[in-house]
């Protein structure tokens, strides 16, 4: 019997038209223009500063805003987000988060995940938009909150009208007023839009097949540095799909993540607030699971080859319960925190006391991890 997931259902002529055309058009229409004609700097000042601005918007904007609800933001704010998100074509706010939501309670799996990379990389790149699959179909029975934005149903009752005004009107009217009408209309216009359509793509195709899983294994998402800087630091998705609540894709301070950049300098001006954060147990908790697991493997694979075996397990036996007190003391320690906190006794020198302890219990699985890259490493020398 088949699936409804692997069924053939009816082609969405509106995306596959848009998916399939735009791409030859730019193909052929760009370069036969710049060797006619060549293109103006305001026509590529146009293609940068719109792909930047609806990149941001489906980054900082669709997603973690609206999707995750990983902070909020100003009316003014969302409604900027919703312009220039418009102006990707990647569907309405509602639609888009709805989906997305699906997708994280559903990944990887072929019969819930609207995008799954379990059915191919094509088919999760944008073949699960060229045909009405069941998986797509718009579901809003997980985006009650999103229906009472006024913002996003706005955008959502007049989307084509928005769609015509932002990919149409706006570089009409930066190419009128720049003195290249065509120039701008090729590249703010059409090169622009399947750049930004496929570089989102990209995150549900290729980051979930390129990277590394430095946070979890149970699903198919990876972080991918690459993909970060393509993707205004969306390309961090290891961290995402078990953090998904966490403002942050790039969670360490050196990671390229302009959407985290952003919020958080909206956020010192009163633009945006309650940004939420991963705790760092949490994130230190997942990270040292994740190498608990691949140092086991490693010294498995060397378990025929090594005489020291014996006393690399007793090692990392000895790691784990360090791991395992860390984890109580943690509990325990937050536990006793909440006790204050119910019982309105936790003045100021006290709270700072129980900070340090948590900071202490943190440290000393920094201190962990690192042992256990040196573990490994040895465990993985001839």
């Amino acid at each position: 019997m088949t699936s409804s997931a692997t069924a053939r259902p009816p082609v969405n002529w509106a995306s596959a038209i848009v998916l399939t055309t735009t791409p030859i058009a730019a193909a052929l229409l760009v370069p036969w223009y710049a060797f006619h004609f060549d293109f103006s700097i305001a026509a590529w000042v146009s293609f940068f500063v719109f792909l930047h601005l609806g990149g941001t918007s489906i980054s900082a904007g669709y997603h973690r805003l609206w999707a995750h609800r990983a902070y909020e933001a100003h009316w003014s704010l969302r409604l900027l987000f919703m312009i220039f998100g418009t102006m990707t074509m990647q569907n309405s706010i509602l639609i888009w988060a709805s989906s997305h939501r699906t997708h994280h309670r559903h990944v990887d799996e072929v019969d819930g995940d609207p995008y799954a990379i379990t059915r191919g990389f094509w088919f999760a790149h944008f073949g699960w938009m060229l045909r009405n699959y069941d998986t797509g179909k718009p579901d809003f029975s997980n985006a009650n909150d999103l229906m009472n934005d006024r913002i996003v149903m706005f955008q959502h009752r007049h989307y084509l009208p928005l769609l015509l005004l932002t990919n149409i009107g706006f570089p009409l009217a930066v190419g009128w007023l720049a003195g290249d009408l065509w120039g701008v209309l090729l590249l703010g216009g059409l090169l622009r839009l399947v750049v930004s359509h496929h570089v989102t793509f990209l995150i549900n195709s290729l980051c979930h097949v390129w990277g590394s899983r430095p946070y979890t294994d149970e699903n198919s998402a990876r972080d991918n540095t690459v993909l970060a800087v393509l993707t205004w630091g969306e390309g961090y998705h290891n961290y995402h799909h078990i953090f998904q609540y966490d403002y942050r894709n790039g969670v360490k301070w050196w990671q390229y993540d302009t959407s985290k950049w952003l919020i958080y300098s909206l956020s010192l001006v009163g633009l945006t607030w309650n940004l939420k954060r991963c705790s760092g147990f949490a994130i230190q908790k997942a990270q040292l699971t994740m190498q608990f697991k691949r140092t086991e493997q490693q010294i498995a694979r060397q378990a025929a080859t090594r005489t020291e075996v014996e006393a690399l397990k007793a090692r990392m036996t000895h790691e784990y319960e360090i791991f395992t007190a860390s984890l109580q003391d943690w509990a325990r320690v937050k536990e006793e925190w909440y006790t204050e906190k119910k019982v309105e006794l936790l003045q100021k020198w006290r709270e700072a006391a129980f900070h340090d302890r948590f900071r202490e219990i943190e440290f000393r699985l920094k201190m962990q991890r690192r042992r256990l890259r040196a573990l490994a490493r040895y465990a993985a020398t001839p």
